[in-house]
């Protein structure tokens, strides 16, 4: 069982059986709803995904994806999409230490910020992750 909260706490969850390996996301959206230079993302089972305390906000960024966060701190939660209803993207940095996965690949690169380089040797994916 894993445990994790937004900023302020309000949100809590909890994420049931192995973490997956974690996906990087450098899209502009991502970039934009995280305010950083990518979206470190952990793919889970919707079944796998519980909220314990709180009620989190949603906003449909793309036709078919929701965001959900904290209506209080602002702190992303999870996405979602219509294309794939039985996952969710939990925002790993919410998650209560220690994490026992790593960062698997990049995507999105085409898009990246310019400002910070990928300084790693894992896989990247000019746009959509593998499937």
């Amino acid at each position: 069982m894993h445990r994790g909260s937004c900023l302020c706490g309000a949100i809590e969850f909890e994420v049931d059986g192995e973490l997956a390996g974690i996906q990087l996301c450098h899209c502009s959206d991502c970039r934009r709803a995280q305010g950083s230079a990518f979206a470190a993302n952990l793919p889970v089972r919707a079944e796998n995904f519980r909220l314990v305390a709180g009620q989190p906000k949603s906003f449909e960024s793309s036709p078919g994806k929701e965001r959900l966060f904290c209506g209080d701190c602002g702190a992303p939660i999870i996405s979602r999409t219509t294309a794939a209803p039985g996952m969710v993207r939990v925002r790993v940095g919410l998650l209560a230490e220690p994490v026992e996965t790593k960062a698997v690949f990049h995507f999105h690169v085409n898009s990246k910020a310019s400002w910070l380089p990928i300084a790693d040797d894992l896989p990247q994916y000019p746009d959509d992750r593998p499937k």
